[in-house]
C-alpha cells in the first residue's frame, strides 16, 4: 500500500548536511516524507545544491531584506503555506524567526547537545562541541525539539546521547554526534508524520 508522504520545508543556512540525509532517508523509503521547499538564510549556502540536485523548489530569504521580525517571518512562511507545508525542519538554520500562530507545533529543529545543556543563542556547530569539551561533560548527543520563540526552547521529542572521550575534539566529537542527528532526526518526523507526537504542556508524548 502507498502510504501517505508528510509535505515538509526545510529552512538551512549553510552546509545542508542535515538536509541530504533526510533526501537520502527520503530516497530510501525510511522517511515518509516530501521535501516540497528548502529555504535558505543565506545566498551563499552550500545546501542549495542538494535542493537543485533533487529538483526541489528553493528560495532565499534573507533576514536583513526585511524591516522587522513580523515581514521576516511571513516571508518565510507564506512560501510554506503556498506549496502545502505541514511541517518545517529546521537544518541548521541559524535565524532567529517568530513562528507564526498556525505553525505552532509544526516546527522541529535539531540541536547538536542534550538540551537544556549548552544551548540557547550563540550555540550552534563546532561551538557547541567546544564549549561540550571545556567544560568537561562526560556525556552530550543530540536533541531534536518543537521550535517556539526561543532559542532551543521548545518541548522535546527525543534525544540521542554520545559518550564524551578523551581523544575528542569539536571536530571529531561534532562528526560523532551528527551520525546520532542522522537517525534522531527522522525519526522525530517519522513520528510526526504518523500522528504519534502530542504536545502537553512542555512534554511531548509519544503513542
Amino acid at each position: 500500500m502507498e502510504h501517505r508522504r508528510l509535505p515538509i520545508a526545510v529552512f538551512i543556512s549553510g552546509g545542508g548536511t542535515t538536509l541530504r540525509n533526510l533526501l537520502d532517508k527520503i530516497a530510501a523509503d525510511e522517511l515518509p516524507a516530501e521535501v516540497r521547499l528548502v529555504i535558505s538564510s543565506n545566498p551563499a549556502a552550500a545546501g542549495l545544491r542538494f535542493a537543485e540536485q533533487a529538483n526541489i523548489p528553493r528560495l532565499v530569504v534573507e533576514k536583513k531584506n526585511h524591516p522587522d521580525s513580523d515581514a521576516y517571518s511571513a516571508a518565510m512562511f507564506a512560501p510554506c503555506r503556498d506549496a502545502g507545508v505541514e511541517l518545517v525542519a529546521m537544518a541548521g538554520f541559524l535565524k532567529h524567526v517568530p513562528i507564526p500562530s498556525d505553525f505552532a507545533g509544526r516546527v522541529m529543529n535539531i540541536h547538536p547537545a542534550l538540551i537544556p545543556a549548552f544551548c540557547g543563542h550563540g550555540y550552534y556547530g563546532e561551538r557547541v562541541h567546544r564549549a561540550v569539551l571545556d567544560y568537561g561533560a562526560k556525556l552530550t548527543g543530540c536533541t531534536v525539539h518543537f521550535v517556539d520563540n526561543d532559542y532551543d526552547h521548545g518541548p522535546i521529542i527525543l534525544q540521542r546521547a554520545v559518550p564524551v572521550l578523551p581523544d575528542h575534539t569539536p571536530k571529531t566529537l561534532a562528526a560523532r554526534v551528527f551520525e546520532e542527528e542522522c537517525k534522531a532526526y527522522p525519526e522525530a518526523i517519522r513520528l510526526y508524520a504518523e500522528g504519534r507526537l502530542r504536545i502537553e504542556g512542555r512534554t511531548v508524548v509519544i503513542s
